[in-house]
């Protein structure tokens, strides 16, 4: 049998015993695994609904009422109805088909504007693409900046990480874990039966044995000088002993095993340090698995990851995204427009009063607002 044939059968009877020693440890993981820690879900946040959702309601309707009135006013529309305030007159006649059209068209303008954002979902030949879809691209590319730049970069993370404690926190778990498995006589037990068996079928083997003895006799010339009275002295020994070397280093490795097992009470003392060993450089360890993490993330390019993600939205997934997010207030964009496009209608029936009449709404609406503001903060 040639030296890479010797060479084979060591490395795949390491590789079968790597795999026991594994399975062994990995038993002992499975024994002294308690439940696992559940990561508390981040709760969703609440929909945001308006105080004043009786508001809400009353807009919803006021498109369907400026509909009924455009109805009316084809059949009635204040006729030859006028009227005298601080001597001005006031003609009434064709008021409601104003009101209702101007309320109609701001109501449909804000519901168009809207609607455009979104569809139609693919180009067509008219009537073109919605902004949204149109500039997916664009808004993937951009979000993809803002959240690789201010939001998930390395440097934040690695923050995140120190300032939460939780490697230091898992460290001193698994040293426990490591103590608990260690500390396990059976499993000490197992880990001598099989570093024993290991060495003891690796020596039994005769060519295998020969081929250990040629690299160690190897090694040795190489470490000595030659004429040096270290070879001398190893020469005179073999000559002495009526053996070559080779036999010697070989009935030598036949003892091994014997020898191991009467040393490896030193590794119940190796493994009874091991868990001080992991507490005294605690630091260094924590130290290195933050750096690790850091250089893992700084392989990651989020922003590549976020806008390939976000490019895989198709269009009406990308829509509902958006209105599940903010449906009551597109829809409250969309009815304020009926409102003011009525008043809107007003000014245009009379200028100068409607005005007048709007500054003081508004007027008042803003005073309310700063006022019932300035008591909730002094509650």
């Amino acid at each position: 049998m040639d030296k890479e044939e010797n060479s084979n059968i060591i490395k795949e009877r390491s590789k079968q015993y790597g795999t026991q020693l594994w399975d062994l440890i990995r038993t002992q993981v499975d024994k002294h695994s308690s439940v696992p820690e559940t990561i508390s879900e981040q709760s969703i946040p609440p929909k945001k609904v308006s105080e004043h959702r009786w508001l809400m309601n009353l807009l919803f309707i006021v498109p369907y009422i400026l509909l009924a009135v455009f109805g009316v006013s084809f059949f009635w529309d204040f006729n030859g109805m006028s009227a005298t305030l601080f001597d001005l007159s006031f003609s009434f006649e064709g008021l409601l088909r104003i009101i209702s059209i101007s309320g109609l068209i701001g109501f449909l303008t804000n519901w168009l504007a809207i609607t455009m954002l979104f569809r139609p979902t693919h180009r067509r030949p008219i009537l073109g693409q919605g902004l949204i879809p149109a500039q997916k691209d664009r808004i993937a590319y951009r979000l993809a900046s803002a959240v690789s730049e201010d939001l998930i970069n390395p440097e934040i993370i690695k923050h995140k990480i120190q300032e939460s404690g939780a490697i230091a926190k898992y460290r001193e778990k698994a040293t426990v874990y490591v103590k608990n498995i260690i500390d396990d006589p059976e499993f000490r037990e197992n880990l001598k039966a099989l570093v024993v068996s290991y060495v003891d079928e690796m020596i039994a083997d005769p060519e295998v044995r020969s081929s250990i003895a040629q690299k160690l006799i190897r090694q040795i010339d190489d470490a000595i000088d030659e004429n040096s009275f270290e070879k001398v002295a190893l020469k005179a020994y073999s000559f002495l002993k009526g053996q070559e070397m080779q036999d010697l280093v070989e009935s030598a490795l036949i003892k091994l095993p014997t020898g191991i097992e009467n040393g490896l009470n030193k590794m119940d003392v190796f493994l009874d340090e091991l868990p001080d060993k992991l507490d005294e450089h605690g630091a260094v360890i924590e130290e290195l698995v933050t750096n690790l993490l850091y250089k893992l993330i700084n392989q990651l390019d989020v922003h590549a990851l976020v806008e390939d993600n976000l490019r895989q939205y198709d269009e009406k997934k990308l829509e509902k995204l958006i209105k599940n997010a903010s449906n009551d207030q597109l829809q409250y964009i969309q009815y304020l427009g009926a409102v003011l496009g009525t008043f809107g209608g007003f000014i245009i029936w009379e200028p100068v009063a409607s005005l007048v009449v709007l500054t003081v709404i508004i007027g008042s609406t803003v005073a309310a607002d700063i006022v019932l503001h300035r008591m909730k903060q002094n509650i």
